[in-house]
């Protein structure tokens, strides 16, 4: 099931990384997740009971095309 959250809430949620920017419903691969992804770094929240877990230590790395994770071997 796909995150559904206000418009104007999404305009306020931001990656928490240096870049802070812009969060989007669910993955590339899979637009239907309940999960949030940053627009410039790629990494991937968690949303757990509908609530967006924007930590870094619980996202997930973004992948190169060779399954590598885009910031080292």
């Amino acid at each position: 099931m796909a995150v559904t959250f206000d418009a104007q809430l999404l305009e306020i949620l931001a990656c928490p990384s240096p870049d802070h920017a812009p969060l989007r419903p669910g993955t590339p691969a899979d637009p239907e997740a309940d999960s949030l992804t940053c627009t410039e770094c790629g990494r991937v929240y968690p949303v757990r009971d509908g609530i967006p877990v924007l930590l870094l230590d619980e996202a997930t790395e973004p992948t190169t095309p060779d399954g590598a994770h885009a910031d080292g071997p």
